[in-house]
């Protein structure tokens, strides 16, 4: 079962993005993009985590003698440990890592920044978020820079 949720939830996140990256941004592509594509992501990650943590499904994701517990390191390491952790924790890398790349197309975009120069840094937040996140702030802040010049 984890197997396959792991499996859709990556072919979802993968549409969105290709939809995001590859086709003209229209209002209903973002829309699609937000709404079925990261708002149907952290719907899967809340109905799943909600089931793990009140043990309906898998009871020894949440640790030992049930306690989960998100502020030590053992605690983590315990959810992460089953099949149903990992996907949950996936698909919450999967929502995030979406909803910063679609705020990285539109900021671009209304910054005029190339989509060619977008692109590679897209892909970049697709597979290490936070790193494409900061090469997109580095981007955005030499551009804006650039544009307050100009404007003087």
């Amino acid at each position: 079962m984890w197997d396959s949720l792991f499996g859709l939830a990556n072919i979802w996140a993968m549409a969105a993005w290709a939809v995001l990256i590859l086709l003209p941004r229209t209002p209903l592509a973002q829309s699609a993009i937000f709404y079925a594509g990261i708002g149907l992501l952290c719907l899967a990650y809340a109905a799943l985590l909600g089931l793990i943590l009140t043990g309906s499904v898998d009871p020894g994701a949440t640790g030992e003698g049930g306690a989960t517990s998100f502020t030590t390191i053992e605690g983590v390491r315990a959810i992460f440990q089953s099949d149903s952790g990992v996907t949950i924790g996936w698909i919450h890398y999967l929502a995030f890592d979406l909803f910063v790349g679609l705020w990285i197309a539109k900021d671009g975009d209304q910054k005029g920044i190339s989509r060619l120069v977008q692109a590679p840094i897209l892909l970049l937040s697709l597979v290490a978020g936070p790193a494409g996140l900061l090469v997109w702030m580095i981007v955005r802040e030499k551009s804006a820079r650039k544009g307050a010049r100009i404007r003087r």
